[in-house]
């Protein structure tokens, strides 16, 4: 590792401890914090809208964001280690198969939907959680018999 990768590495963990950055990826409707200012003010405002793209190169990694704005494609792209970046949330997951969404750029309407990502155990956790419940009454029933 050279010295200009050994800084690179030292600045994001840096960074990295300062803020925590969720695990998300294209399809993932996420809101950004940014701050903005404003004269002497300093403050946040939501960007709310579908990853793109994510570009993963160190401390260049940076990602882009899609929303509507009254009717009008708006894209973003924000450095991930900014500091003007306050936060990340993941709003919900999204089920793609690609890396790369750019299609969505010629689509409007209900084909730009992307179908939310159901995780299999989540479903099988729910799944374990129903069945002793729907047990107990069998049960119960049969004490009465």
């Amino acid at each position: 590792m050279n010295l200009l990768q050994q800084f690179e590495h030292e600045q994001m963990t840096r960074l990295s401890g300062a803020r925590a950055t969720p695990e998300f990826a294209a399809g993932d409707t996420v809101r950004v914090m940014v701050k903005v200012q404003e004269g002497e003010r300093i403050r946040t405002q939501a960007y709310e809208g579908v990853c793109i793209a994510r570009s993963n190169r160190g401390l260049n990694s940076n990602f882009t964001v899609r929303k509507l704005s009254y009717g009008e494609g708006v894209e973003r792209v924000f450095p991930l280690y900014s500091p003007n970046v306050a936060e990340i949330q993941v709003v919900r997951r999204g089920k793609v198969r690609r890396a790369k969404l750019y299609y969505l750029r010629g689509r409007t309407g209900k084909s730009a939907r992307i179908q939310e990502a159901t995780s299999p155990r989540v479903k099988a956790a729910a799944g374990a959680a129903a069945a002793p419940a729907a047990e107990a009454p069998a049960a119960a029933g049969d004490q009465q018999a």
